[in-house]
């Protein structure tokens, strides 16, 4: 199971919630629905290097999808491209983002 964490606020968040939520395999963890779902997201986030780059820019890092095999990816386009199925899926839209410089979560 993929497991994708999100933000309720991050308009990129709520595409791939809406994309899997109802999706079996798939989890959505909500990181501002409960402080251990936000503190399981930041081990992750200051420990993988996955986010080394999100780290050095600020940002959040959302959504996360994290994937059966332990790999982590840090964006919806990103994800669909290493997808198989990446072709069947819907064309990924970036929604406004989340850093007030427009920059992204």
């Amino acid at each position: 199971m993929t497991r994708i964490y999100v933000m309720e606020s991050c308009l990129d968040c709520a595409q791939a919630k809406q994309q899997y939520g109802d999706n079996p395999d798939y989890e959505i963890i909500d990181i501002g629905k409960q402080a251990r779902n936000l503190k399981e997201f930041l081990a992750l986030r200051d420990n993988h290097p996955a986010f080394d780059k999100v780290r050095e820019r600020g940002t959040i890092g959302i959504p996360c999808f994290v994937k059966d095999d332990g790999e982590v990816i840090i964006s919806m386009k990103h994800y669909l491209a290493s997808t198989e199925t990446a072709s069947s899926e819907p064309e990924y839209t970036s929604g406004a983002a989340c850093n007030l410089d427009g920059t992204g979560c």
